[in-house]
């Protein structure tokens, strides 16, 4: 069974300088940014038409289905965020909005329980003959999400009664004894837990266990489906069994293959049955599967899925820097499976990756106006390239209003707006704190006590943590994560004033600190935050002589912003001491690194004999999840040491 579990959100209440203007700016703008965006009310941008196809369906006007065949889920993740901002923050506009909306998904809904507003208008009669490529499984498995979400927000059960009549349509056509099946885009998997945990229905739970333990096995599901089903959405190939992630049993899978989001979906869905069931053989899988990527197969900014053929992982240690891929629901996805290993471990190793994801790709993902956004999140970018030859077509160095496969911006919308989920988490004996994020923490319940935090980070390492006690004193254990970036021999920490030994206290990276404690006790820990070097494995050949940036959890890039616009023939020195400076008037006050380098200087010729000439300069690099909001700008996040 799971060691620990994430608190509720409405129990962790958010007063954080580095979070609280993101949450602000996701309530105050994001949401109803993307509202408009879903009503095709924004110029100049991608149209949605997410929930006119529900009114479509719903009867309540005329027209045809347009979009992307799964643009159902757009409107899914969107009510989702709105519904963990509500969960916090009381706005009675935006649940009025999201209440009208569910009233036409309501009347979408086709009397057996079906709904998928693609099928019902596009291809009434091919309803679930066409699970490889036709995402009816996927965009249900987001409305749960959503219709779970808004319930623990609102208490309004209204889309919940929705979902449950379109999950017992699921429950009665698929599962042992029924018709075979399973979808080639996992995330059903995932929301069934969800769904069997605020239902109690067991039959939620065994419906996942089905999905996830028939994907793979023979015969080839999609085959058979294709040879019998005389049409297709797109003609995709059944063979291409990495992409759909079916090529073997789950228990049998090794490596990280095919599309990224596709995975990390189905990961997280697997790690969280193996907990439920207690199955150790999903649990070893799952633990194969994780090292698989984050120890060959995922970037320094926490990005997954390095090619945008399949948008896919490809092998061991390709990682190439200017045409990665790295999708922003890819690193939301890999924060996903981090929470459920954790559960299944309590080891900080999957949340320190959990944070790298958050911090650098997912933070990217979002301009700092929340109106623009990344898909694809490269390491290196050139102006003139990026964006325009057929190889890195995909590698936008600016970010647009909107996309027509548009999954990325309401689940970035999503995790800032559930953020206490990853923060906080307990069992029966201890107390976990996994993200430094200042707020209070209501434990009231469990362990009679509430945990005010303090903190400057992510630009600084001091974090002080409070006890309000409702009795006098009480025994009980506060494990605080020691990050694994962090020079442990330089790392403090403190109670009531008193330095605790870290290697008596320390397991699994984590600090654990048992006492009876009492109101007013205080933990205090220092991190250092020295700037450092990070050197990748000699097998990534793309970065050999070059080093990457880090200081805290934030990974640093160079910006031509800052470095009179060209930063491919900048060199670091390899004795140069990197300096952090306080820059308060850009982006809100961040943190930029300097160093000492040179820029080699060269002629017009596209080869010569002449060696590039050295200049002295001073380097000047910003976080990764700032970069590209100053107009169009050369980036790289690796850089050549000489």
């Amino acid at each position: 069974m799971k060691q620990s579990y994430a608190m509720e959100i409405k129990k962790f209440k958010i007063e954080d300088g580095f979070w609280s203007p993101y949450r602000r700016l996701i309530r105050e703008e994001v949401l109803p940014y993307q509202y408009a965006m879903l009503e095709d009310q924004i110029p100049d941008a991608e149209q949605s038409h997410a929930i006119e196809n529900f009114r479509i369906a719903a009867g309540l006007k005329q027209g045809e289905f347009k979009g992307m065949l799964f643009q159902d889920s757009d409107v899914a993740k969107w009510i989702e965020a709105c519904a963990f901002s509500l969960m916090n923050y009381s706005d009675e506009k935006l649940e009025a909005t999201v209440d009208a909306i569910i009233e036409i998904i309501e009347k979408a809904q086709q009397e057996d329980g079906y709904l998928n507003t693609f099928f019902t208008l596009k291809e009434p009669t091919h309803r679930w003959t066409d699970l490889q490529e036709g995402h009816e499984l996927y965009c249900a498995g987001h409305m749960i999400e959503a219709a779970v979400a808004y319930y623990q927000a609102t208490g309004k059960d209204r889309l919940l009664k929705i979902i449950v009549r379109m999950a017992d349509h699921i429950d009665r056509r698929f599962g042992k004894g029924k018709i075979r099946g399973y979808c080639g885009h996992p995330e059903i998997e995932l929301a069934l837990m969800k769904l069997y945990r605020v239902t109690g229905e067991e039959r939620y739970l065994t419906l996942c266990e089905y999905f996830v333990n028939e994907r793979g096995t023979q015969p080839n599901y999609f085959k058979e489906e294709q040879e019998n089903r005389g049409w297709s959405i797109w003609n995709s190939d059944w063979r291409d069994v990495n992409y759909t992630q079916n090529y073997a049993p789950v228990r049998e899978q090794k490596d990280a293959v095919g599309h990224s989001v596709r995975a990390v979906y189905l990961y997280t869905g697997m790690a969280d049955l193996a907990g439920e069931l207690g199955d150790e053989a999903l649990r070893t899988t799952c633990e194969n599967l994780w090292n698989s990527i984050t120890r060959r197969r995922m970037y320094v900014t926490g990005g997954i899925g390095s090619t945008v053929i399949g948008e896919a992982f490809t092998e061991d240690y390709d990682l190439p820097n200017d045409t990665a891929y790295a999708e922003t629901c890819a690193s939301v996805g890999l924060i996903f499976f981090a929470q459920k290993m954790f559960e299944l471990s309590s080891k900080g190793e999957y949340v320190d990756v959990l944070e790298r994801a958050l911090y650098n790709t997912v933070l990217a993902g979002m301009s700092q106006d929340g109106k623009h956004f990344f898909y694809v999140n490269p390491l290196e970018v050139t102006p003139g390239i990026s964006g325009k030859a057929v190889t890195h077509r995909h590698v936008l160095p600016e970010r647009p209003k909107w996309f027509s496969c548009a999954c990325c911006p309401p689940n970035v919308a999503r995790m800032i707006s559930s953020l206490e989920l990853y923060a906080w988490s307990e069992n029966n004996s201890t107390i976990f704190s996994n993200l430094y994020i200042g707020g209070e923490a209501d434990f009231s319940k469990s362990k009679g006590c509430k945990l005010i935090t303090e903190t400057n980070y992510p630009y600084g390492g001091n974090i002080s943590y409070k006890l309000v006690m409702e009795e006098p004193s009480r025994n009980f254990t506060i494990a605080i994560r020691i990050p694994g970036w962090c020079d442990v021999n330089k790392t403090k920490l403190y109670y009531n004033g008193e330095e605790l030994s870290l290697a008596d206290i320390t397991k699994n990276g984590y600090a654990y600190v048992n006492k009876s404690f009492a109101s007013g006790d205080e933990l205090q820990l220092t991190l250092d935050f020295t700037p450092y070097r990070i050197y990748s494995s000699p097998r990534l050949h793309n970065n050999e002589g070059y080093i990457a940036l880090q200081c805290g959890p934030l990974i640093y890039c160079l910006e031509g912003a800052d470095n009179e616009g060209e930063v491919h023939s900048l060199r670091i020195a390899k004795d140069a001491v990197i300096k952090a400076v306080r820059a308060e008037q850009q982006f809100g006050g961040i943190t930029v690194l300097e160093a000492e380098g040179y820029r080699l200087q060269s002629g017009s010729e596209l080869y010569t004999r002449v060696r590039p000439q050295p200049k002295s300069c001073i380097i000047t690099a910003v976080p990764y999840y700032v970069w590209g909001n100053r107009g169009l700008n050369q980036m790289r996040v690796w850089i050549p040491e000489e």
